[in-house]
């Protein structure tokens, strides 16, 4: 009840708490921001946004059944759907990270939905007479069911966010495999002069591992696809109608438009959280693989006139306060952050399912914010390496070609038109007098220039083996 000063008063089994009197949240989230001022971040939006997802298939599986009058449940089912649009995101006011499996969250949103129910009933928030957080908006629920599945159901959302930034990434790398295919560079391996290669050839081997990563998300969605709702505490469905049990999945699927079925063992799901640790470990593949890239197309630009300066990046900010003129790989050193920052996601998520006890694991807050966290920094490290680095980034055609003649690794090349010992001592020539490699090789008359070309060409260097003597 709303008071003069403007306030209104609710209990707990604790006591009492005093709210303003038009606030959307209860005593149960007061006491929940006042316990747990731990990251001072807001719960993921995703992760709202599924919430009230859950808890309209579990209002119109209810109303289905005539658990749940017609009045009040067309209201909650009406602040289910502005929870799912994000209408309600800045009443959700609990710290991402809490103690009780999750409790927090689940009674700040039942107590949300109920609040705003009244509101649109035309009462006053806090008439838990006519609207109860437990009563109508949890009814047949548990924290215990409800928020594992609103992870799935978060996590099945952003992966549906980062496919098709995988998929562009890929087909930049693509476009550049094209772009590039012609131009002959040094090969390295332990970062030493190796072979010769093409630029176009390891933008290929980039385009690989990202199509790798792309297919690896279908099975992210298929192991979360199979949620614990309707098992209540445990997994026994406790207090929840059989029939209720057996739809409100099905209900889930239909808000969601995601292929979601029921655990066949619900115990199972509620205390195991070892697919999360999976999914995780797809999202570290993915971002070693950035990790790697990004480090490449660095070391590639480096320079640029004392480096390799292979590639010329987009230049898009001042580098130095003291440097004139540096421009640093801004975008690569920004995606090394993210990917690293998953890296550490993945092994916080690892060791918080580890410690599930016994029927539930207390940990759900922790892997939740990381695991959407992880999606959400994958999804726009891909955008923004493909839209601020690849898509602009130019080959330095002059200086390959000219690490190309100067490198003892050009004699790989030659290997069946020169013999391997005067190889290495054309090899010690170059390094003590400072000429190029194809310089010596003409000057001495055993290739003519026509022929040095060819045999560094990009159609030779990248053909697969090594023509055997006297055959194309």
């Amino acid at each position: 009840m709303a008071n003069k000063n403007n306030q209104r008063i609710e209990r707990d089994s604790l006591g009492e708490c005093g709210l303003t009197a038009d606030a959307l949240y209860g005593v149960h989230t007061a006491r929940a921001i006042e316990n747990f001022p731990l990251s001072h971040r807001r719960v993921n939006p995703t992760l709202i946004h599924a919430y009230g997802a859950v808890k309209l298939a579990c209002t119109r599986t209810n109303r289905t059944l005539n658990d749940l009058g017609a009045k009040v449940g067309q209201a909650i089912e009406q602040a289910c759907e502005e929870m799912m649009r994000g209408k309600l995101d800045e009443h959700i006011l609990v710290d991402a990270l809490q103690g009780g499996a999750g409790t927090s969250l689940n009674m700040n949103v039942n107590e949300v939905l109920a609040n705003r129910a009244l509101e649109l009933l035309g009462k006053s928030p806090g008439d838990y007479e006519t609207v109860d957080p437990l009563a109508h908006v949890n009814l047949h629920q548990s924290t215990n069911d409800t928020f594992p599945t609103a992870i799935r159901v978060a996590a099945i959302d952003l992966i549906q966010q980062l496919e098709p930034e995988i998929v562009a990434l890929q087909e930049a790398f693509q476009a550049k495999e094209q772009a590039f295919a012609h131009v002959v560079k040094i090969g390295r391996t332990q970062l030493q002069d190796a072979v010769l290669t093409t630029l176009g050839r390891e933008m290929s081997a980039y385009a690989e591992a990202i199509a790798r990563d792309r297919w690896r998300m279908y099975k992210c969605v298929e192991r979360l696809r199979v949620a614990n709702l309707g098992g209540t505490a445990i997994g026994t469905g406790l207090g929840a109608p059989r029939d209720y049990i057996f739809r409100v999945v099905d209900e889930l699927r239909a808000i969601t438009n995601m292929n979601l079925a029921r655990a066949e063992n619900l115990i199972d799901t509620t205390q195991n959280y070892d697919v999360f640790v999976e999914v995780s470990g797809i999202l570290k593949a993915h971002a070693v693989n950035l990790l790697k890239i990004a480090t490449d197309l660095r070391i590639m630009a480096s320079g640029p006139e004392g480096g390799l300066g292979e590639i010329v990046l987009p230049k898009l900010q001042a580098g130095s306060s003291i440097m004139p003129s540096k421009v640093n790989p801004v975008i690569p050193e920004a995606i090394s952050q993210a990917a690293i920052a998953v890296l550490g996601n993945d092994q916080t998520i690892a060791t918080a399912s580890a410690m599930g006890n016994l029927e539930l694991n207390a940990f759900a807050p922790l892997i939740a914010d990381k695991l959407l966290e992880s999606l959400n920094l994958l999804t726009r490290a891909c955008h923004i390496l493909r839209t601020h680095c690849v898509e602009n980034m130019q080959a330095n055609q002059a200086r390959c070609r000219q690490h190309v003649e100067n490198s003892t690794a050009t004699l790989t090349a030659l290997i069946g038109r020169i013999p391997y010992d005067a190889l290495e001592r054309i090899a010690d020539e170059a390094t003590n007098s400072g000429d190029s490699i194809k310089d010596i090789i003409i000057g001495q008359g055993l290739l003519a220039s026509d022929e040095f070309d060819r045999l560094t060409s990009a159609e030779s260097v990248t053909r697969l083996g090594t023509p055997r003597k006297g055959k194309n």
